[in-house]
């Protein structure tokens, strides 16, 4: 099953996970217009930890089944990243531009997740 990496860490969507999650962080922290949201800078931070620690806690997991199934998770989780970031451009927390990108770049690491996924199923 894990002919693809040895460790969850040699795995792209994960790697992208992280600089996703890491992101999060950076925008919202403290210094960001978001700072003083406590409940929506924790959502949006803890939603973008779910995608990284989904992919690796299903890559450490025994069996393609449970894997696809944590995947399913993440890209979830990466789904609530991108809606939320609709709504930082409303609350302008963050510029169009710069919301616009993070959007895209969640919306390719779905894309990526569910290709892993789907070839996890097919197996």
């Amino acid at each position: 099953m894990k002919d693809f990496a040895k460790e969850f860490e040699d795995l792209r969507i994960w790697q992208d996970a992280r600089i996703q999650a890491v992101s999060l962080y950076r925008d919202f922290g403290v210094g960001m217009p978001a700072e003083r949201d406590f409940g929506y800078r924790d959502q949006i931070q803890r939603a973008g930890v779910s995608v990284m620690n989904n992919i690796a806690e299903g890559f450490e997991r025994h069996g393609a089944a449970e894997f696809a199934h944590l995947l399913n998770i993440a890209k979830g989780s990466c789904g609530e990243v991108r809606s939320m970031l609709y709504l930082a451009e409303d609350l302008q927390y963050l510029a169009p531009e710069v919301a616009h990108s993070r959007r895209e770049r969640a919306r390719q690491l779905s894309k990526s997740i569910e290709s892993l996924a789907r070839s996890l199923r097919s197996k």
